[in-house]
């Protein structure tokens, strides 16, 4: 857990602030981190799209923990969702942002919907890097602060049958590596976290088939734990297992093996449906 280090529990806050922000935090991932960041004692701004998944996850936060909740509902695949997250935090003393909003499809590419891949590109990359300049900036003023990035496994190559997802998670992967060297001298720590399967409405809204998928708890609390300790961390044996062993491959062969992979998970001809966040 995150809190199994009694020291990582007590320097937590003072480590970056008594405020998080935490996107897709209605389900899944998002979710798990919240739960964690809010075991810490630190109070959150949880944004979604979902209202009344979103009130719930914040009324246990509040009963579980003695936190304050703020609820930001909004849709970050438009220009107002993300203005809306930064209005509702300009006076909080925020010093984490974790992007774990965002969605996913599979299938043939030439099958697209072009609306549905521009709105995917739009909260996986576009809202990404909008609040990750928002806070960087305000993270460097204050002199501290960190920020937490979601890639995925197939985001290090090409993936076939899931070729737009995986490009989006490539952007975030390249994005967070940057960051982390160029805002480490400003007190500011960069993370990206790249798993593979996790137990979400992901496989089913993406039209995929999952084997072996890790819980969102247990990529929550191996992402937190790398926070200020590594520019990217896999969580999940899985997630490891595929980094490594591909690594040492030319591009194109990673590329190969993991449309291999994508294939089987796929549902063909599945409808595309998005990823809730």
């Amino acid at each position: 857990m995150f809190l199994s280090s009694a020291r990582r529990g007590l320097t937590f806050r003072s480590d970056y602030g008594p405020w998080a922000v935490v996107t897709g935090a209605s389900s899944g991932i998002g979710q798990a981190i919240a739960t964690e960041v809010a075991a810490a004692g630190v109070h959150l701004v949880i944004v979604a799209r979902t209202g009344a998944a979103l009130e719930a996850v914040a009324e246990k936060l509040r009963a579980d923990h003695a936190i304050d909740v703020l609820v930001v509902r909004c849709d970050l695949g438009t220009a107002e969702g993300v203005v809306e997250v930064e209005r509702a935090t300009e006076r909080l003393d925020v010093g984490l942002f974790v992007a774990a909003a965002g969605f996913g499809t599979s299938g043939r590419f030439m099958d697209a919907d072009r609306d549905t891949e521009m709105a995917m590109l739009d909260v996986n990359c576009r809202a990404v890097l909008l609040l990750s300049l928002h806070f960087a900036r305000r993270f460097a003023e204050r002199g501290r602060g960190g920020i937490v990035l979601f890639g995925s496994v197939v985001g290090f190559q090409g993936a076939p049958w899931a070729a737009h997802y995986a490009a989006t998670k490539a952007y975030v992967q390249t994005l967070a590596e940057g960051l982390s060297l160029e805002l480490k001298p400003q007190g500011v720590d960069v993370l990206s976290s790249a798993p593979g399967p996790v137990r979400s409405g992901f496989a089913d809204r993406a039209g995929m088939s999952m084997g072996a998928v890790l819980e969102p708890s247990a990529v929550a609390s191996a992402t937190l734990r790398a926070l200020g300790r590594r520019s990217s961390v896999a969580p999940g044996r899985l997630s490891k297992t595929l980094t490594w062993s591909l690594a040492p491959l030319p591009r194109r062969w990673r590329s190969r093996i993991m449309g291999r992979v994508m294939e089987r998970m796929a549902v063909l001809p599945a409808a595309r449906e998005t990823l809730s966040d």
